[in-house]
């Protein structure tokens, strides 16, 4: 039967009468605990009375100069239910379950709007609410509501998803209007007033709780499942309490300050569907592009994606951004932040994943958490790039990502999902989902550093600290290297906190170049946390007393504790591995036998963990900053490239004899492939070193090469240098095959000689004693085949390895007379690369980058040159046919040398 609210309210209008009040509190006794909510409430409600005597709706309150009524404290929820009880005593009968919804539903907004508005950060709506009289809007909206009918149907839903439903929709259009009275913009009332809606279902739970089995129809309601359902909502506060609310307030590694302290918020800029960055176009505040997408219905479908380099502000932005969400929109959304990286086991569904790392009851047992109507997820997932299933398996990752865009469509907005990580993780990934909305966070700009300084300084506040901020922003006294590392949230702290504890010589950033100076910055932080970082007038050498081990000795441990980090795949390493890697050397080995007699069995995790590295949920060791790793690992390479040019005692020898080079070749770089990040930082330490002969290590690396080339040591009948390193990695949960060993350590030695080649062809002493030619020395009267048969050896094991592993390091490279006929190359980087007279027919060059490469006398018969970039190279008697593919090529209009026929074909003329 349909009843309009204004008739529901016209029934217990009477309740509220003068006479009927003073009959009541007479009575007490007689009511009981109704007539004493009533009685206990008297004054107050004097102030409520004349508001609602005349009115259609409890909800009129909103509507009044309510500062009154909201500063009184009247308990809603209770008056509601102790009028349902009189209405029971007065009339002999039980209240109908539509009138118990549209009075309790009422109460249990206003109990929502009276503490949401009661907090901090709503103060100034509270101070702004007046006594105009109502706008034609308002009244409008008060007449609807008074008409609007309820059914059973709407009943049912009111209780079931009460957000959701029609009901919440009238009143929140009450409010709405009422804030857009007093100034508030529709899409800023509107938000509110949703707030306000969610925010009534604990408090709708709460009434029916209190209102028991007095009030029958809602009795039976509740206990069929209104007490699961406010144990749930335990749960959830418990799990925000714990893993949301304390995020922002954790202290900044060893610092005596929080994130919340420090924190600024950044900025970003789109990324297209094609990954490409529009640095021209205006960058936007990352927390107010993610508020409003989440809130946006044209895009409830997109997984929003945040990308940015190492150190650039993505996980702070998470725990912050997640904090925001719980303050401010919970529970019309309710974040969850999973770190990526803990995900131990690949699930069959993004539902079985993310459950998995939700240890809290509201996720754990109840199978129907994500269909909940009451429920909204913002499930944050950070560190798509320390994602460790990655570390073997291409497809998983890929599978993960299409779980993640076919979570989003089905759900359709109900849950969101933002996800952060290195854009170069997605590089891999051939098909990535089309509902990606991209954006990358940009470097700090010299507005953000000063907001960032102004925070420094309220726990630093010393002329030192300006006499910095105006050192980083001075160009003609600060190099452009350093104020471009001052643009990364994590370098800028390392710099100001060195420079705060006298750990950071800035006369030694003069002439630096960018490697370089991130060289530069990293061995002063190393030197600062293994030194001074811990180190106080009380405890003057704090780091020893906690791991027995002097300066020294924890860089060695740490630098292989990277190794074992890198080659776990880039995000941790089992202590064992570390442990079994130390023991190999013997002065390692020495090391932890002096640590576990000075602290026992734990003694290397608790050297480790005392720095840039903590305890990873599955018993190892991980890095706070990936990139930090990475240059430790470098350091270690560093180590042992100089080692391997050591001369002997005997004359053109060296210290290191070929079988023991080959072994640590093998030891060192059998894993994965070596990062841009680590071959930059690798090649800045060695040519910055006195111990670095480029000669020498050349040529060893060359031999090595060439015998690698030949299946030398993969196809000797005794137990192979592959084997040994597969078995090791295996015993430690490493997924790797033999074969994928030796065309990793084949492949990170052409990497190093690829790098080595560049490195001398700038200098006129070297370049030639230093010629790498990676198909092996060009033949006038026929083309080279080993680059062809090293690409094919290395795609057998995963199609397009070969590109993925070496493809960002060709640039420069000598591949003239090369036969590289059907060769994947695609998005490979060849610029300046010396192409001349190779043999190209049916290669894939698809979106290559061939800028300022020498592709004279090519045979380009079938090629797909297809969005490639050909700018300003020369082009020469070239060879092509109808079967060469051109489309969306770049730069052949400025290029130099293009044969006339192929400007005719093209329309280039």
């Amino acid at each position: 039967m349909r009843k309009r609210l204004s008739q529901i309210w016209r029934s217990f209008r009477e309740l509220l009468s003068t006479e009927t009040l003073e009959t009541t509190v007479e009575s007490g006794k007689a009511v009981l605990e109704g007539a004493k909510t009533l009685q206990e409430q008297g004054k107050n409600l004097e102030l409520l009375k004349p508001l609602v005597e005349q009115s259609s709706s409890l909800l009129e309150v909103l509507c009044s100069p309510t500062a009154q009524v909201v500063g009184a404290g009247l308990p809603f929820v209770p008056i509601a239910i102790a009028i349902l009880k009189l209405y029971r005593h007065i009339t002999r009968k039980e209240p109908t379950l539509e009138e118990c919804v549209t009075l309790l539903s009422q109460a249990a907004y206003l109990e929502s709007f009276k503490e949401i508005i009661s907090s901090p950060q709503n103060q100034s709506i509270l101070a702004d609410w007046n006594s105009k009289p109502h706008t034609e809007a308002v009244i409008k909206q008060l007449k609807k509501l008074g008409d609007f009918e309820l059914d059973a149907k709407a009943t049912r839903r009111a209780i079931v998803s009460f957000p959701d439903s029609q009901l919440a929709q009238e009143y929140n259009q009450v409010l709405s209007a009422q804030l857009q009275q007093i100034g508030a913009t529709e899409d800023q009332a509107l938000i509110f007033a949703n707030l306000v809606a969610s925010n009534s279902v604990r408090h709708f739970f709460d009434a029916l709780l209190q209102a028991g089995d007095s009030v029958k129809p809602l009795a039976e309601l509740y206990r069929n499942g209104g007490l699961e359902a406010l144990r749930k909502n335990d749960s959830i506060d418990q799990y925000l309490e714990e893993k949301i609310a304390a995020k922002p307030d954790e202290p900044v590694f060893n610092e005596t300050f929080s994130f919340r302290d420090i924190y600024v918020p950044l900025k970003a800029r789109n990324v297209d569907k094609n990954g490409k960055i529009d640095d021209k176009s205006a960058q936007f505040n990352l927390e107010t592009w993610a508020k409003t997408i989440l809130i946006e219905q044209k895009k409830k479908q997109q997984v929003i994606f945040i990308q940015g380099g190492p150190g650039r502000g993505k996980s702070v932005f998470c725990r912050m951004f997640a904090d925001w969400v719980r303050q401010y929109l919970h529970p019309m959304w309710t974040p969850i932040l999973i770190r990526l990286r803990d995900i131990d086991e690949f699930q069959p569904s993004l539902e079985e994943i993310l459950r998995s790392r939700i240890k809290y009851d509201f996720a754990q047992s109840d199978d129907g958490w994500l269909t909940d109507a009451h429920k909204r997820f913002l499930f944050i997932l950070d560190g798509f790039d320390e994602l460790r299933i990655e570390r073997s398996n291409n497809q998983s990752v890929e599978r993960f990502l299409r779980q993640v865009g076919t979570f989003q469509y089905d759900y359709n907005g109900k849950h969101r999902i933002l996800i952060t990580g290195r854009a170069m993780a997605l590089h891999s990934i051939d098909r990535l989902p089309a509902n990606l909305e991209r954006v990358e966070i940009a470097e700090m700009d010299e507005k953000l550093q000063n907001q960032w300084f102004t925070n420094w300084r309220k726990h630093f506040n010393t002329d030192k600290s300006t006499a910095f901020q105006q050192f980083l922003q001075e160009n003609n006294r600060c190099p452009e290297q350093v104020q471009e590392l001052a643009k990364e949230p994590l370098l800028l702290y390392m710099l100001a906190a060195m420079h705060r504890d006298d750990k950071l010589d800035i006369s030694k950033f003069e002439q630096a170049t960018d490697t370089a100076a991130k060289i530069l910055v990293y061995e002063q932080a190393l030197d600062w946390v293994l030194t001074k970082q811990r180190s106080d007038s009380r405890y003057p050498d704090l780091n020893y007393e906690l791991t027995k081990q002097n300066p020294e000795a924890l860089r060695r441990l740490l630098a292989e504790a990277a190794v074992c980090v890198v080659q776990s795949g880039g995000e941790s390493a089992s202590m064992q591995m570390v442990k079994v890697r130390l023991q190999q050397d013997d002065e390692a080995k020495q090391l932890i036998e002096r640590a576990e007699k000075g602290l026992g069995e734990e003694a290397l995790k608790t050297a480790l963990s005392a720095f840039y590295l903590k305890s990873h949920t599955s018993g190892g060791v991980e890095f706070f900053h990936k990139s930090f790793g990475e240059f430790l690992c470098a350091e270690r390479l560093k180590q042992s490239l100089e080692e391997w040019t050591e001369p002997g005692r005997r004359r053109k020898t060296f210290n290191i004899d070929e079988q023991k080079l080959h072994e640590q070749i093998y030891d060192l770089l059998g894993y994965g492939g070596l990062t841009p990040e680590i071959v930059e930082y690798l090649m800045g330490l060695l040519t910055a070193s006195k111990e670095f002969l480029p000669v020498q290590l050349f040529q060893r690396l060359e031999s090595f090469y060439r015998r690698w080339c030949e299946g030398e040591f993969i196809d000797t009948p005794e137990e192979t240098l592959p084997q040994k390193k597969t078995r090791e990695l295996q015993k430690h949960g490493i997924q790797i095959g033999q074969r994928q060993v030796d065309i990793y350590a084949g492949l990170n030695v052409m990497i190093l000689l690829l790098e080595l080649h560049r490195y001398a062809q700038q200098r006129d002493d070297l370049k030639q004693q230093i010629h790498f030619y990676p198909s092996g020395q060009p033949d006038k009267n026929s083309w080279t085949d080993q680059l062809l048969r090293i690409i094919n050896y290395s795609d057998c094991t995963k199609l397009g390895n070969f590109k993925n592993v070496v493809g960002q390091f060709l640039s420069g490279a000598d591949l003239s007379r090369a036969d590289l006929g059907g060769a994947y190359l695609s998005d490979a980087n060849l610029s300046a690369a010396n192409l001349s007279d190779a043999y190209l027919s049916g290669v894939d060059l698809s979106d290559a980058y061939l800028s300022a490469a020498n592709l004279s006398g090519a045979y380009l018969r079938r090629a797909d040159l297809s969005g490639a970039d050909l700018s300003n190279e020369p082009f020469g008697d070239i060879e092509w046919d109808e079967n060469t593919k051109w489309e969306n090529v770049q730069g052949l209009e400025t290029a130099f040398n293009v044969p006339k026929a192929l400007k005719q074909q093209l329309g280039l003329q």
